[in-house]
């Protein structure tokens, strides 16, 4: 697989990181992708685009199985409401298709939060700039590379971390 703009970053930040490649099914998300590469889907970590009252982007990168409680993540950042971004605006600000997108190497430089427990896990997979392509790391590169700012918004399972 070519190289990407995360791929690109995460190299000249040096980040220690293993790229995997693996099938990717339209609107498979962090399910298949775990079950393609057979890890747990709780390591899998998703980068979700959301929008704050209309019009800041941020990014928060969460647990595969787990979801965002987007009013808790609102009264944390101290604003009325936060959704989904619109795939079209997503995609101009990160530089990524949907189902492709990282946190590393966004044509933006965008404000991003990490779900708390992520941080404890000795590796996680995320996206690596493509559709089918996931690189797993060190937790802390989401802190060190991207400043991403530790928040509890995970709504799911209990705790498995």
């Amino acid at each position: 697989m070519s190289t990407t703009p995360a791929l690109r970053a995460l190299r000249a930040a040096g980040v220690p990181f293993a790229s995997h490649p693996y099938r990717y099914e339209d609107h498979g998300g962090t399910r298949v992708s775990a079950r393609e590469l057979g890890v747990d889907e709780h390591v899998v970590i998703k980068t979700l685009v959301l929008q704050a009252d209309g019009r800041q982007l941020l990014l928060v990168l969460m647990h595969g199985d787990r979801e965002v409680s987007l009013k808790a993540l609102a009264r944390t950042l101290d604003v009325k409401r936060i959704e989904p971004a619109a795939a079209a605006v997503a995609q101009r600000a990160t530089g990524y298709l949907f189902g492709g997108t990282s946190p590393f190497g966004t044509r933006q430089s965008l404000p991003t939060y990490v779900e708390r427990s992520v941080l404890s896990l000795p590796r996680i997979y995320l996206n690596g700039g493509a559709r089918g392509l996931l690189v797993s790391l060190a937790p802390d590169a989401l802190v060190d590379v991207l400043r991403a700012v530790p928040v509890d918004v995970a709504i799911g399972a209990g705790p498995r971390c």
